[in-house]
């Protein structure tokens, strides 16, 4: 079997790509990959990491914004996606896939429509609940689109072929932590009884969720009731520590940990009564899997907003708070913190709420799908 898996850009699209891979592998050694990104991008370097080929092509996205030298840089976009079908036909021929397979990112468009045009079946793995434009018209066109939830089918077309699937999760969250498991994280961390609640806005952070989570510590401080470990991330981590400086608060004291990353996310989520954070795809995929209620903050800065149809997801299902940027502040992110915490019986019914959403075995059904599309 010969499979052709595209989608990068991001860690969000990449990270999937490669689980889907790994499955496939596992179930069938024999099978032969090439994976094909766009040049510069972080898969040319996590793809030959993980032991798979890779081709790239030149490719990049509209700019919404219209400035001169926006217009300049879209008439390089069209260059692109027009050089981007003639070389996808080249790696389709040479390669010659079985089936090729898409995560998401600007690569996926030309090299899935021409496999389409080929005659060779797609399959399009939508980690979102808003299903971008290039998911939608790949689905038109005859691909079978994965998602990551039943409120997701909602927003495709009428009559296109969708599966829900779920999102591949790290082997850490196959399994919601138990209570032995939670107790040994926290003994880990150094937190007593009081709740924990983790909070971060991704690997180089979020300004807006570092400025409310500062001055939601300098009131937790004072009460005392609360824990925190907050993942400030690396690009405003200098200006946050000026800040608690100047504020005269440590980095560490009495259960209040700020960090610049957070690296072991699964043992401090397991440990974590409440989390707060960013709405990104697998981030979503993650705090059901662990079984956490949660306060999401979805990024406005993303297309089509699909971070808050992300959050909406758990929200509309109980399991998340949700407050959007424009309301962000320490004040009404305190009380939204507040009105959890302080009320067990809630904490515990959006938990419950949460690990319902879970789906665990993403990397079987989408084994399933490929199994049943290649008649295996």
């Amino acid at each position: 079997m010969r499979v052709l898996m595209t989608g990068g850009g991001t860690a969000g699209h990449i990270n999937p790509a490669l689980a889907i891979a790994k499955s496939i592998q596992k179930a069938y050694p024999d099978t032969e990959f090439l994976f094909v990104g766009a040049d510069g991008k972080m898969e040319t370097r996590l793809v030959p990491a993980a032991g798979f080929p890779i081709k790239t092509m030149k490719v990049q996205g509209f700019y919404r914004k219209i400035t001169p030298r926006n217009l300049v840089r879209n008439v390089g976009t069209v260059v692109h996606m027009l050089t981007a079908s003639h070389v996808s036909a080249g790696i389709l021929r040479e390669f010659q896939p079985d089936i090729a397979i898409g995560t998401g990112g600007y690569v996926c468009g030309p090299i899935l429509r021409k496999a389409l045009k080929m005659g060779i079946p797609v399959l399009v793995h939508e980690a979102n609940a808003l299903p971008g434009i290039t998911v939608k018209t790949l689905a038109r066109e005859g691909a079978t689109v994965l998602l990551c939830s039943e409120d997701a089918q909602k927003h495709l077309p009428e009559g296109v072929h969708s599966i829900v699937t779920g999102n591949p999760l790290r082997p850490e969250f196959l399994h919601t932590p138990t209570p032995e498991e939670k107790k040994a994280a926290r003994a880990a961390l150094g937190v007593d009884d009081r709740p924990l609640i983790l909070s971060f806005g991704g690997s180089l952070g979020a300004a807006r969720i570092n400025q409310a989570m500062i001055g939601v510590l300098e009131r937790s401080r004072k009460i005392g009731k609360l824990q925190h470990i907050h993942g400030v991330g690396k690009a405003g981590f200098e200006q946050a520590v000026a800040t608690l400086k100047q504020k005269e608060m440590p980095l560490n004291e009495n259960g209040i940990s700020v960090r610049e990353y957070i690296d072991d996310m699964p043992r401090c989520m397991a440990a974590a009564d409440l989390i707060i954070s960013r709405c990104g795809a697998m981030t979503l995929s993650e705090i059901p899997a662990a079984g956490k209620p949660a306060i999401l903050i979805p990024s406005p800065y993303v297309a089509e907003n699909h971070q808050y149809h992300n959050a909406m997801t758990l929200v509309r299902h109980g399991a998340a708070l949700c407050i959007e940027e424009k309301d962000l502040t320490a004040d009404s992110l305190w009380e939204a913190i507040l009105s959890v915490t302080e009320h067990p019986d809630k904490l515990a019914q959006m938990a419950e709420n949460a690990e319902k959403l879970a789906i665990r075995d993403a990397d079987e059904r989408i084994l399933a799908v490929v199994r049943d599309t290649l008649k295996l």
